[in-house]
């Protein structure tokens, strides 16, 4: 009966591993797309960027600091930039730094849409 009761446990416990987390995507509109849509990412240190994409440019923010990004086009990834700042990244990463310096926001996610 022991080794009943101690089996029965074993099986229990291996049935009742941890779920993986559902993930879901938030794509990027194209560049050209005429609505806005936003998005707000998460990066390294708990940071926060929102971004409205609308038109070739993005509007970024990062704390009390906004700025109104051109669309560059890349080979791979994107790019949003003015002469001071660029927005840029590849897949679900993004990186918010000036043209020269070290970034703001880095490893930036996208968490929900926010328009």
């Amino acid at each position: 009966m022991k080794r009943l009761s101690i089996a029965a446990m074993i099986l229990v416990a291996g049935c009742t591993g941890q779920q993986q987390p559902v993930t879901t995507t938030i794509p990027r509109p194209a560049p050209d797309e005429a609505a806005p849509t936003g998005i707000a990412y998460l990066c390294d240190g708990r940071k926060e960027v929102t971004v409205v994409y609308a038109r070739n440019r993005a509007s970024v923010t990062q704390g009390d600091k906004t700025w109104r990004l051109e669309y560059q086009a890349t080979g791979q990834g994107f790019r949003y930039a003015d002469s001071t700042y660029e927005w840029s990244g590849r897949d679900d990463t993004a990186v918010l730094k000036p043209i020269a310096g070290a970034p703001v926001a880095f490893n930036c996610r996208p968490t929900r849409r926010t328009t």
